[in-house]
């Protein structure tokens, strides 16, 4: 169940800031630890930079979840930009097109619980990654 959403559009380095403030701001009432809400604004920073890189508008929507006993919080990064032509390239530790070190989605990847991707050539990329409140995980 989505409990609450926000919502923030991405085209510059502002909106990336901003969305980061935002996660950031989210995670930390909904009671995730610093360390947590870090990880989370450093995720959505990826994700926002990624948008603005190579599909130069999209959108991170921010949703607070609450199933029976855990309470986490959902990204969902989505653009219509070109896609990624090699999901697995992409997803690999090191790999970059635009001379960076990388760190992207795989990095993502590790920093939240559960990660999913799906991209399209010429119609975009939808990210959508999700992190548990430790004390909420299920057992």
């Amino acid at each position: 169940m989505e409990v609450g959403e926000i919502r923030v559009p991405i085209s510059s380095d502002q909106d990336i800031v901003l969305a980061r403030q935002k996660g950031r701001s989210l995670a930390f009432a909904s009671g995730f630890s610093t360390v947590d809400s870090t990880l989370i604004a450093t995720a959505i920073s990826e994700l926002a930079r990624n948008i603005v890189s190579y599909a130069k508008k999209g959108e991170i929507v921010l949703r607070t979840l609450q199933e029976s006993r855990r309470k986490g919080i959902l990204i969902i990064a989505s653009d219509e930009g070109p896609g990624i032509p090699d999901l697995r390239l992409a997803l690999r530790d090191g790999f970059s097109t635009s001379g960076s070190l990388g760190l992207g989605l795989p990095g993502v990847r590790r920093l939240m619980n559960e990660f999913q991707i799906a991209s399209s050539s010429g119609e975009g990329t939808i990210v959508k990654a999700t992190k548990w409140h430790p004390d909420h995980r299920e057992k």
